[in-house]
């Protein structure tokens, strides 16, 4: 089997694991809120913002990544399904879900005792718990992919077809 062969598979399945957990996120940072916004019941207010960003990072990796497979399998607009498109949106999607997961992380302490936090009355401990663990999954897989487009990006170059070039070889 060739090398494009191989990738495909991979490829498709690498978005497709991007979006469900960026659609999970999404659930939990939009229930969250919309919690604060109505309740106003918020740890504090640089939670609210931090869990806001991580909104936004949700819907950005939601609605954007699946543009990349479907160019890909239509093979249109070739610009667009090139390894330095994909190298610029992982990498500004890196760049978020780390600036975002790191926030929360911080906001939270490194992840809230629930135990502790029923004792004293305060609220979201579980959600907000899996909102940062999303979030650092979702990064994960991001780094994974981002170094996994900087090896095709090196081989494109190799190849002769540069960045420019697509992301599957012909």
């Amino acid at each position: 089997m060739s090398y494009s062969s191989y990738l495909k598979p991979g490829y498709f399945i690498f978005f497709v694991v991007i979006l469900v957990i960026a659609i999970i996120e999404l659930s939990i940072s939009a229930w969250l809120t919309s919690r604060y916004n109505s309740r106003h019941d918020f740890l504090s207010t640089t939670e609210r913002d931090r869990v806001r960003f991580l909104l936004f990072c949700s819907v950005w990796t939601t609605f954007l990544s699946p543009i990349f497979p479907v160019l890909l399998f239509l093979g249109g607009l070739e610009i667009l399904a090139s390894v330095a498109a994909h190298l610029v949106f992982l990498f500004v999607s890196w760049v978020f879900w780390l600036s975002g997961a790191a926030a929360i992380t911080q906001s939270l302490g490194g992840g809230l005792d629930c135990e502790y936090v029923t004792i004293h009355h305060l609220v979201y401990c579980g959600q907000l718990n899996a909102l940062e663990a999303f979030a650092w999954i979702e990064w994960v897989f991001l780094t994974l992919g981002f170094v996994f487009v900087i090896v095709v990006a090196v081989r494109a170059g190799q190849r002769g077809q540069g960045y420019r070039g697509p992301m599957v070889p012909k």
